[in-house]
C-alpha cells in the first residue's frame, strides 16, 4: 500500500481519493463509525492545509462546525487520536490554538477493506508498487513479531495476526495486550474503549480463529479498556 502526497498536478484528484476511501468507509459501517468520520471529513474540508498537513483549530471552532458541545469535542478528538488518524502537531498555547496533524498513511489503511467497493482501478491505484519520480510514499509497518511457533500463547497470537494481514495488525492488533486466559475465556487489553468497542465488532472471530491455532480451549474473547 502507500499514499500519494496531495500536492503538485495530481493533488486534486489525489484528495478526492482520500476523500472518497473516508466516505465510502463510513456508509460501509454503523451510525458511529458514520458520525465520526463523517466529522473528520468536515475538519479536512473546512481547515485542513494539504501541503503542510496541519489543521489549525481550536475546540470551540470544533464544536461549531460539529454542532457539538466542547465536551463531545474532546471525547471524539481522543477516539480520533486513539485509532491513530489525529495526533497533536503543536499543543494549544494562550492566544493561540492547537495544530493538528493528520497521517493519511493510517487513514489509508483503515480505509483499505472498501477499495474493491470504489472500483477496481481505484485499488489498482492504490494498490500499485510505487516508481522512481513519484510522490508515492510506501506505508511503513511495524516490524513482525515472533514466529508462531515461538513464544508465549499470545506472542504466537499475534504472529498469526501479523502473518495474515501486516498492515491491520500494525493499526490494530499490536495494541492489545493479553491481560486474562482462563476457562477458554481470554480478556484482551485495548488503549481506549472505542478500540475495544471497534475491534470486538469488527474482528473478534479473526482472533478466535489465531487462538484456535495455539491454544483450541479458547472458546470466547472479551474486551477490556484501559481508560
Amino acid at each position: 500500500m502507500q499514499v500519494a502526497k496531495p500536492v503538485g498536478r495530481n493533488a486534486p484528484a489525489i484528495k478526492y481519493d482520500i476523500l472518497s476511501a473516508l466516505t465510502v468507509h463510513a456508509l460501509s459501517g454503523d451510525k458511529h463509525r458514520q458520525r465520526i468520520v463523517l466529522r473528520v471529513i468536515a475538519l479536512i474540508t473546512t481547515r485542513y492545509n494539504w501541503r503542510s498537513n496541519e489543521l489549525s483549530i481550536g475546540r470551540e471552532e470544533i464544536s461549531r462546525l460539529w454542532s457539538v458541545n466542547e465536551r463531545t469535542v474532546k471525547r471524539e478528538m481522543s477516539k480520533l487520536r486513539a485509532m491513530g488518524w489525529v495526533s497533536v502537531k503543536r499543543p494549544a498555547a494562550r492566544g493561540r490554538v492547537a495544530v493538528y496533524e493528520l497521517d493519511l498513511k493510517q487513514i489509508m489503511i483503515d480505509t483499505s477493506e472498501i477499495w474493491p467497493v470504489i472500483g477496481s482501478d481505484f485499488q489498482a491505484r492504490m494498490s500499485d508498487e510505487p516508481t522512481e519520480d513519484t510522490n508515492i510514499v510506501p506505508f511503513k509497518v511495524k516490524p513482525p513479531p515472533l514466529d508462531e511457533s515461538e513464544g508465549d500463547v499470545w506472542t504466537r497470537v499475534q504472529a498469526i495476526l501479523h502473518g495474515r494481514d501486516p498492515e491491520l495488525w500494525a493499526s490494530w492488533f499490536r495494541h492489545l495486550s493479553e491481560a486474562d486466559r482462563a476457562g477458554g475465556v481470554v480478556t484482551l487489553m485495548a488503549p481506549s474503549r472505542f478500540m475495544a468497542d471497534y475491534i470486538a465488532q469488527k474482528w473478534t472471530g479473526r482472533l478466535l480463529a489465531a487462538y484456535s491455532r495455539v491454544d483450541p480451549a479458547v472458546r470466547s474473547v472479551r474486551f477490556e479498556a484501559a481508560e
